[in-house]
């Protein structure tokens, strides 16, 4: 027996042309919106095409773990829907192969991306990512006059500190210039202020040209050690209306080593990443133990803190291990005063410390959480391949169209959902309100359910995405219902027997009567009986019945006013007014729960008020009918 069929091999020569195309459209899409966000280091450097292929190749390699798993649902979606649309999957389906046996093949090669994926995030993308941002550095550091932030102080350029209030990015002009320059040292300081400068590269990219205007030098004129203390050092103090100065940087675009960017969890696989963790953990808990042995020491193994000791020792010379009311009682003002002051003061300093311990370990537990949320991205990535098949796949079999049109909206909302998801997650697991495994694997736990329904009605046939049964459900639910849309027949084979139809409408008319009176539709009902002892009334079923007969062979008749008459004959509910749901047990549970109760049973009011109205109707229209035919001689 062969083991991989002729229609496994048809079925994924349909999957894999398809998964193949979309993957490429995924990761052009998701490379377009990655190199949108270094566009300033991209734009207006000079940068060699070299340099711009290894960006762009790096950059693909780190977002080919998020292209997957769209591609497999878009793929996935557009190929059995496509086989859906041309009927080739029912004809599988009547030959006997079930739904599952034909997903078969497409599952084992999801298989095969998830373990794919694995893989290449674990080896390939952390070493994609670390040559990355050695690519983007040296980017960075290719122009440095266009990486000047405005408002804050500038130091990347070696010896120099710039200071810029607006720059305009069209002409390069930087305006509102402070420029601190150190290079001899701190004794030997500059200090220019300008209204407005320009920083460009030389022809040698080894040099960069500073051209200031208006503006003002200050030199500090005694560099002996010591004297920059003085009350009073002289400096020189120079105008200028346009100066030049030439900094040595090599503008030209130099790489650094990839294995100095390693802080980043993003750039370890799973071996590195447990290192790491082991060693978090360890300096962690050195921190914990040493928190605590301070705390015990200054705090929990004596009756008073050290400052208020202090105080009182250097007032009085009691036995300090005294009550601390005691103690303050022999103390005059101003040693009361004393003894309050350096309370205070070792409380403020022990407090700073502290606020410092807990901002270094909120830090390091930050790092803690990007490296294990890091760890459990490179499994829930992965299995989102998974994951995105059993939601692609049976989702391509109920809506069976193919193409670039519904699959491709389909897929982009379920993958925005899911991208959604799972940054909340992550974010909440970065900032620690969340833990770390549940952040991760949120979006798996939504969508792993979502696939496993779709599964199971995908396999029984079920019209999940049938607009017409929704429309349905919440018309049930409003209390809404359709209106008669009966058109005038082109060809009637059979006219009404009118003469039996006046006595039909007769005896319809007087049925309602008798039903109204019976019932007394417009009173409240009785609450015990509504939910507690449900029947069904097979009065409202005949009369729907009869009516329903009467309107069908009035719908052969060739007169517009008789059409129009019966389109108007409402479409009555046979159990409504008379229990909530058509299960007894359910009628029981919403009639002992009071408020859910109360609901049902004005909406059951409800009903009857309108079938009330329903039945004046019918007898109105039946009067109506009457009346025509007797004009028209037809009796």
């Amino acid at each position: 027996m062969r083991l991989i069929k002729k229609l496994d091999i048809f079925i994924l020569k349909a999957y894999l042309q398809l998964f193949a195309g979309t993957f490429f459209i995924c990761l052009f899409i998701f490379l377009m919106q990655f190199v949108w966000r270094y566009v300033d280091e991209l734009i207006g450097k000079g940068l060699s095409w070299d340099v711009l292929a290894q960006f762009l190749w790096y950059s693909a390699l780190t977002i080919v773990p998020l292209s997957t798993p769209l591609a497999v649902l878009l793929a996935s979606l557009i190929s059995f829907g496509n086989l859906g649309e041309r009927f080739e999957l029912l004809s599988m389906k009547a030959s006997g192969v079930p739904l599952i046996r034909i997903f078969c093949p497409v599952f084992v090669f999801a298989l095969m991306v998830c373990a794919g994926s694995f893989y290449f995030q674990n080896k390939i993308s952390p070493n994609a990512t670390r040559k990355l941002y050695s690519v983007v550095y040296g980017m960075k550091m290719k122009s440095p006059e266009l990486e000047i932030p405005e408002g804050i102080f500038y130091s990347d350029i070696p010896g120099y500190n710039l200071f810029v209030e607006r720059k305009d990015s069209e002409t390069g002009m930087l305006y509102g210039v402070m420029i601190y320059t150190n290079s001899g040292g701190y004794e030997d300081t500059d200090i220019v202020l300008a209204d407005s400068a320009r920083i460009q590269s030389t022809d040698d990219h080894r040099h960069l040209k500073l051209t200031m205007y208006n503006g003002e030098r200050f030199r500090n004129m005694d560099n002996q050690s010591g004297n920059m203390f003085r009350a009073s050092v002289p400096y020189m103090r120079e105008s200028f209306i346009r100066e030049v100065d030439l900094i040595t940087f090599d503008t030209n675009i130099n790489l650094l080593d990839p294995n100095l960017f390693t802080r980043d969890a993003g750039t370890k696989d799973l071996v590195e990443l447990g290192h790491t963790l082991d060693s978090l953990d360890h300096a962690m808990d050195s921190v914990g133990h040493s928190i605590y042995h301070i705390a015990m020491q200054n705090f929990l193994n004596r009756s008073l803190p050290r400052g208020i000791k202090d105080s009182l020792a250097i007032v009085s010379q009691a036995d300090t291990q005294e009550p601390f009311d005691t103690l303050y009682a022999r103390l005059d003002d101003n040693g009361k005063a004393h003894a309050w002051k350096g309370a205070l003061s070792h409380a403020s300093s022990v407090r700073s410390e502290y606020d410092f311990r807990a901002q270094i370990t909120a830090d390091s537990n930050g790092l803690i959480r990007k490296h294990r949320m890091e760890m459990n991205r490179k499994f829930s990535l992965s299995l989102a391949c998974m994951l995105f098949f059993f939601i692609g796949a049976p989702l391509g079999a109920i809506i069976r169209k193919g193409g670039l049109g519904v699959p491709v909206v389909i897929s982009v909302v379920i993958f925005i959902f899911y991208y959604i998801v799972n940054a909340s997650g992550e974010n909440n697991a970065k900032v620690g309100v969340w833990a770390v495994p549940f952040g991760s694997w949120l979006s798996s736990a939504i969508l792993l359910p979502v696939g496993m329904f779709l599964i199971y009605k995908a396999n029984k046939d079920s019209v999940v995405f049938n607009l017409e049964g929704y429309v349905n459900f919440f018309r049930r639910l409003l209390g809404l219902r359709a209106s008669r849309k009966l058109a005038r027949k082109e060809v009637v084979i059979e006219d009404p027997d009118y003469v039996r139809l006046v006595a039909d409408l007769g005896r319809l008319t007087d049925e309602c009567k008798a039903y109204v009176q019976a019932a007394h539709l417009r009173m409240l009902p009785n609450y015990v009986s509504l939910f507690f002892r449900s029947r069904r009334d097979g009065r409202v079923k005949a009369i729907s019945a009869e009516m329903e007969r009467i309107v069908d062979e009035l719908h052969n008749s060739r007169d517009n006013a008789i059409l129009t008459y019966i389109n108007d004959y409402p479409i009555l509910p046979l159990y409504a007014h008379t229990h909530p749901f058509s299960n007894p047990r359910m009628n029981v549970a919403a009639g002992l729960f009071l408020p859910l109760g109360l609901f049902f049973y004005f909406r059951v009011w409800r009903y009857r008020l309108r079938l009330w109205v329903d039945m004046q109707t019918i007898q109105r229209l039946n009067a109506q009918v009457v009346e025509r035919i007797t004009k028209l001689g037809l009796k």
